[in-house]
């Protein structure tokens, strides 16, 4: 028993280095009125930092902000993705540098394609609202009402490949007999993809739509290399208010409560979604 005690010791150790100090830290800072420009030790405040957090106006406008991104991001990566993995699993020929060059996009940093698509969009010097304005049509994609579209856009363009690869992982286990049935029956291709494939594929989808729901929460790079919360506060995303509220203004305490409040949502989705999960498996 010492012995197994003595083999995960350094992975414990290792995990609280890691991962425990800087939450038990944060969790801190959550306590307190610390700001980056006070000196001496920062007060505590106990949950007044979260109860400003839960009365914050703009902090559930950037959460609208960012569920309305995953929304259209993940919605679209996931009709997108399945098509593409429906005719990859089809593709009989180079399909290996198919799939290499679709999941290309996935091993660009973020704050790479941002940059990029901040160029390519500019309606003063961006390339595609040139091409567009040759044909007559005169759009601003970081325009009002138009830029969380447009971010939303940029991730669907460098995720969806990772949508792919999952779930065309997932149809290549599916077991080949229910789909050769179904064909044996006249069942049409439609039919088989609605009421055989879907279901046989439903946990994968759960895992794929959990992880990028996950991820996409999470965009950061995207709003600080285009739009920097504009137009006005249309694109102020979870991460990048947290990031302004604790960096920009200064108030370290006050956004590490606002963390902690957006850990334990993620934490509540990711409990709710595996226990959907056992109880599906089980039934």
């Amino acid at each position: 028993m010492t012995f197994k005690h003595g083999m995960v010791a350094p992975l414990v150790a290792l995990f609280i280095g890691v991962v425990g100090f800087p939450l038990g830290y944060a969790f801190y800072l959550s306590v307190t009125d610390y700001k980056l420009t006070s000196r001496g030790a920062p007060r505590i405040v106990g949950a007044d930092n979260y109860v400003a957090t839960f009365g914050d106006g703009a902090f559930w406008q950037s959460f609208g902000t960012t569920a309305l991104f995953v929304t259209v991001a993940v919605g679209l990566e996931l009709v997108i993705g399945l098509a593409i993995a429906l005719a990859l699993q089809k593709q009989r020929w180079a399909s290996d540098l198919t799939r290499s060059m679709l999941l290309a996009p996935m091993f660009i940093t973020p704050i790479a394609v941002g940059l990029i698509f901040r160029f390519l969009l500019n309606d003063q010097i961006g390339a595609i609202p040139r091409l567009l304005q040759t044909v007559g049509v005169d759009y601003d994609f970081f325009g009002p009402g138009k830029a969380i579209f447009t971010l939303a856009f940029i991730d669907v363009w460098q995720w969806t490949p990772f949508m792919v690869l999952l779930l065309l992982a997932g149809l290549e286990s599916i077991p080949k007999q229910p789909l050769e049935a179904a064909r044996v029956d006249g069942a049409s291709g439609f039919y088989v993809l609605r009421r055989v494939t879907l279901p046989l594929l439903a946990p994968v989808l759960v895992v794929a739509i959990l992880l990028r729901c996950l991820d996409a929460m999470k965009v950061f790079e995207y709003v600080f290399a285009t739009t920097r919360g504009g137009p006005g506060t249309e694109t102020q995303t979870l991460q990048y208010f947290v990031y302004q509220t604790g960096i920009q203004f200064f108030r370290l305490g006050s956004a590490s409560s606002m963390a902690f409040v957006v850990l334990v949502v993620v934490l509540t989705v990711i409990v709710i979604a595996f226990r959907r999960m056992e109880r599906a498996k089980r039934s």
